[in-house]
């Protein structure tokens, strides 16, 4: 059974940062891509950042420069370190997974966690 579990939200102060992590459990993580998503209240789910088995990144373009995306193989994890965060970063942050890359940017691949909520106060 595949699992995907997000760790680290909380509640932070605009400027602040957050580092988030994704567990994966029962794939191959290293074969699979893999991506962050967001929803912000009353808004659809967006890509927030993914990354390619192949080391290819993508980023929206409102985290550029401020998000960096990673991947550990060994421990079966990625990450999310979030500098410089927003009030408009605020949202329920979500792990995703699949064999192929693009279907984890278009947000249609297999494996979805269940998120991990990401506050940002003014």
């Amino acid at each position: 059974q595949v699992q995907l579990v997000e760790s680290g939200g909380g509640l932070v102060q605009a400027g602040g940062s957050l580092s988030l992590s994704c567990a994966a459990f029962g794939i191959i993580f290293s074969a699979n891509a893999m991506g962050w998503y967001r929803q912000a209240p009353g808004k659809e789910r967006e890509l927030v950042a993914a990354f390619g088995r192949g080391g290819s990144t993508k980023y929206a373009d409102s985290v550029k420069g401020r998000f960096t995306v990673s991947r550990d193989n060994a421990k079966n994890t990625m990450y999310l370190q979030m500098n410089s965060l927003k009030p408009e970063d605020t949202g329920v942050y979500y792990c995703n997974g699949g064999s192929l890359y693009t279907a984890v940017v278009a947000g249609r691949a297999n494996y979805w966690g269940k998120g991990t909520l990401v506050t940002v106060s003014s």
